[in-house]
């Protein structure tokens, strides 16, 4: 694995920064080494959000646009005991199903959106959740994004999630340069065979979430630092940067109520402790 490194005297070996390869071969051996280092940080990475069947995951994922999937978990407990199948809750009462989506912000667009989707199953797909990428962006409220979530974790279909913390760390490791999700997405599932699509996804993403963040990276505390070419760009000294870390990195709960068994860190609280 790599480390930060320790000098012979106790204090820290200076890190260099690496540098983009300039081919594109190399670029794949720098994408995949960063990958497996991910894996011995993160062998627990797992999707944040909780869920029993492709309906449940598919809603979650849609409502937790503009939120922390902390917040979805903690709201869709009540969300699915009154409405466990699309045909409930294609039916729902929308101001009954506004007042449970509150907690999650805009909560008025997302019960718009989970009527919707919710009514395509029943209409479209005889109330079952498709398995295939075009079927699922034809439902209303359902990007790809989106698509890609229900699709590796429910499905086992390979896909890559572009999210805000995989495009921000897609671009800082340069795998790519763009802004756009769907270029990211090509550009990256250009690295990596098909299998390592999904997992690559947690990975990057609880790498986003627990050190490598937007605002204030903790380089410092980071074990792939001596693979990353955007070292710097954040907090270097590792004390300062230990205290950066989030999550169970960091001591505190993760994002979801019902974690996986090998999940290392505490569950999310409950809405009513939060």
């Amino acid at each position: 694995m790599a480390t930060n490194g320790t000098s012979g005297a106790g204090g820290r070996a200076p890190i260099k920064k690496a540098k983009v390869a300039q081919t594109h071969t190399g670029l794949v051996r720098q994408a995949r080494r960063i990958n497996r280092e991910l894996a011995e940080v993160y062998p627990y990475a797992h999707p944040e959000l909780d869920f029993e069947n492709p309906f449940q995951l598919l809603v979650a994922t849609v409502l937790s646009a503009q939120t922390t999937d902390l917040r979805v978990n903690q709201t869709t407990p009540a969300l699915f005991a009154k409405y466990p199948t699309p045909e409930d809750m294609a039916v729902a009462d929308p101001e009954v199903l506004e007042e449970i989506l509150r907690p999650t912000g805009f909560f008025r667009a997302k019960a718009k959106s989970v009527l919707a989707l919710s009514a395509d199953l029943r209409d479209k797909f005889g109330g079952e959740v498709p398995g295939n990428l075009d079927d699922l962006v034809d439902l209303r409220g359902v990007g790809r994004k989106t698509a890609n979530v229900v699709l590796g974790n429910a499905f086992g279909v390979p896909g890559i999630t572009v999210d805000t913390h995989f495009g921000r760390l897609a671009r800082r490791f340069g795998w790519t340069t763009s802004q756009d999700p769907v270029k990211v997405e090509e550009d990256v599932a250009g690295l990596f065979p098909p299998s390592d699509w999904t997992m690559l996804s947690h990975r990057v993403v609880f790498h986003g979430r627990r050190i490598c963040h937007a605002r204030k990276p903790a380089c410092g505390a980071c074990p792939i630092a001596p693979l990353c070419p955007a070292y710097g760009e954040g907090e270097t000294d590792p004390v300062k940067a230990e205290k950066l870390l989030k999550y169970e990195k960091g001591g505190a709960p993760g994002q979801r109520l019902k974690p996986p068994p090998d999940y290392p860190g505490q569950p999310a609280p409950p809405l009513a402790a939060s």
